[in-house]
């Protein structure tokens, strides 16, 4: 891919997503969360791809993946005024059918289009699937850890908001009540990943993007995450128990230790 391509992508980007900002400006709120998710995402891969020393050809292919990885929720929410997969669509298929209905990859060689539509169409995977080539699954690391980078930024500020200026869909219509399920703070403590099914609360949400910690592919990206305190930040929000204390500490001490990074 050429420079020039990626830049003719990055201006059909910014003309897509002017198309979905409308007079309500509740609604502006979430599209506007999105298009600067997207911004941040692609400055969260290019520092990962100068860490990782990728080749120029790699890196032009992880920032497409990253400009585009979120494609179809501008369209979810359009339809369904909701970023919940599971109350509507699931916004990365729709985001890979979107680039091959509009053919915005077709300058591209065939073995790219296919590369950047397998990332886009399986980033928000529960687990990798198996079956994948080298390249494939280096991209789709990178993008699943660029996305988790910024998705802990996003629900920061959320918190940091007043109630009444909070973009509505970030929460995806979880109860903000004081409790935590004791099954996910039990996972989150054991080390493992928390299914979206298994939540009630959004305590609960905050504890499964806690989780996350365990599904990092690359130091740097450990390493960004304590750099910018998400960790802490999100734990705050949380309920001060002894439970939820131990759930913390399990990430903190993985995510210092993955990153390779003192204390």
């Amino acid at each position: 891919m050429e420079p020039s391509r990626l830049d003719s992508f990055r201006a059909w980007f910014a003309d897509y997503c002017r198309s979905f900002y409308s007079a309500d400006e509740a609604d502006n709120r979430n599209i506007r969360l999105k298009e600067m998710h997207t911004y941040q995402v692609c400055a969260i891969m290019e520092r990962l791809a100068v860490a990782l020393a990728l080749p120029e050809d790699d890196r032009l292919l992880a920032a497409a993946v990253a400009l585009f990885h979120d494609l179809g929720r501008f369209e979810q929410y359009r339809r369904y005024k909701t970023f919940k997969d599971a109350a509507s669509l699931n916004h990365a298929t729709l985001g890979a059918r979107i680039l091959t209905e509009q053919r915005v990859l077709e300058p591209l060689s065939p073995e790219e289009r296919l590369l950047i539509g397998k990332a886009v169409a399986l980033h928000n995977v529960f687990r990798l699937p198996d079956a994948l080539d080298e390249r494939s699954l280096l991209h789709l690391k990178l993008i699943r850890d660029a996305d988790k980078l910024d998705i802990w930024r996003v629900f920061c500020e959320y918190f940091d908001l007043p109630a009444g200026e909070r973009p509505s869909a970030v929460g995806l219509g979880f109860a903000d009540l004081p409790e935590c399920s004791a099954a996910v703070i039990d996972a989150v403590s054991r080390g493992e990943l928390v299914n979206l099914t298994a939540l009630r609360t959004l305590n609960d949400f905050t504890l499964l993007q806690l989780s996350w910690v365990y599904d990092l592919n690359f130091g740097e990206s450990s390493r960004l995450l304590i750099e910018r305190h998400y960790l802490e930040r999100l734990a705050a929000t949380l309920p001060d128990s002894a439970e939820v204390r131990q759930a913390v500490a399990a990430v903190r001490t993985y995510a210092r230790r993955f990153g390779g990074v003192a204390g």
